[in-house]
């Protein structure tokens, strides 16, 4: 396992893959240092709001009791002037026995920082946001592949349709399915190994919803609230499926692979979506995203019933699609 440069810098806002990153360059700083005949005599980990001025030079001296040290720098944006040229200075002229590690939201904030170091030499690796279905399907590819399994697209597709598109929550299914089965992952292996779990996701509710089923999607409902599910998950499943009847009603005939990247869903999602718009009018659709807007608003609003906000917006949705339809 190769050394980290002195000096790297983690770019991005996909919190989950900067965090592995960090985690994986501690931990081959770590490896290096033993490999040197050092020990890591101090990992430091601290806010780039929280670094005073001066304090730099301080973390990167060798421990009292020798060996090198790591210092790890969190959101590095949000360092005062002062530090933040003190982050460049340092960067060209780093300390041998410390390996530095920054993460950086790459926005505007601290933009002059971001190009500082990077012109100080500083090893950059790049995080952005996955917001694409067919990024996030590589990410499950990806970590299949880490966990040394293989895995079918139709495992993929049935993991990302059970688990939703978090990817912390990804790899931890993914990690989880490769060391509670066996063989070959299929979809059938994914339905099994999520049975009841998968089926009462936010994203099932949505689904029962949009097609009018009612007394399942309440069902649906009632067992995600009642086995800890999260009640903004559950708003924001419901916001995904009514906005994508909007936006893929709206695209006329367009090929559904070329929709595909506009919506952020996969062809088949899209396939599902025209069938489920068979049974909706744009009024209709306009009026259910009105109650998902109001039930995010009290859910996040802390109301006295979230259950009760949901079952409501869920109600109003159903409602909604025979509003405005053709006879």
């Amino acid at each position: 396992m190769a050394a980290p440069a002195l000096v790297t810098l983690v770019t991005g806002e996909e919190e989950f893959l900067v965090d592995r990153t960090v985690r994986e360059l501690a931990g081959r700083a770590r490896e290096a240092l033993r490999e040197a005949g050092e020990d890591a005599g101090d990992t430091h980990d601290i806010e780039g709001s929280a670094l005073g001025t001066g304090e730099l030079s301080t973390l990167t001296s060798p421990s009292l009791f020798g060996g090198g040290t790591i210092v790890i720098i969190r959101s590095a944006q949000n360092a005062v002037k002062d530090v933040a040229a003190e982050l460049a200075g340092y960067a060209k002229a780093p300390s041998p026995d410390a390996f530095v590690i920054l993460t950086h939201a790459g926005g505007a904030k601290g933009k002059a920082l971001l190009g500082d170091l990077k012109k100080a030499g500083a090893d950059v690796i790049d995080r952005p946001k996955v917001t694409r279905a067919s990024d996030r399907a590589s990410f499950v590819k990806g970590e299949f592949k880490r966990a040394g399994r293989q895995a079918d697209s139709g495992a993929v597709e049935a993991l990302l349709e059970s688990v939703g598109g978090d990817l912390r929550e990804l790899a931890s299914a993914v990690n989880q399915l490769a060391s509670d089965t066996e063989g070959r992952i299929t979809a059938p292996v994914v339905a099994r190994y999520y049975r009841g779990r998968a089926e009462a996701t936010g994203f099932s509710v949505a689904d029962h919803a949009v097609n009018g089923q009612l007394a399942q999607a309440l069902e649906q409902l009632r067992w995600a609230l009642g086995t800890g599910t999260a009640p903004v998950l559950i708003t924001s499943a419901l916001a995904n499926g009514v906005r994508l009847l909007g936006r893929v009603g709206g695209a006329g005939n367009k090929n559904s692979a070329a929709l595909a990247g506009e919506v952020g869903a996969p062809p088949w999602k899209i396939d599902q979506v025209r069938r489920q718009l068979r049974a909706w009018h744009p009024d209709g659709v306009a009026l259910a995203l009105q109650a998902v807007a109001e039930a995010d608003a009290q859910v996040k609003g802390d109301s006295v019933s979230v259950g009760y906000a949901l079952e409501r917006a869920i109600r109003r949705i159903v409602e909604a699609r025979s509003i405005g339809r053709a006879a």
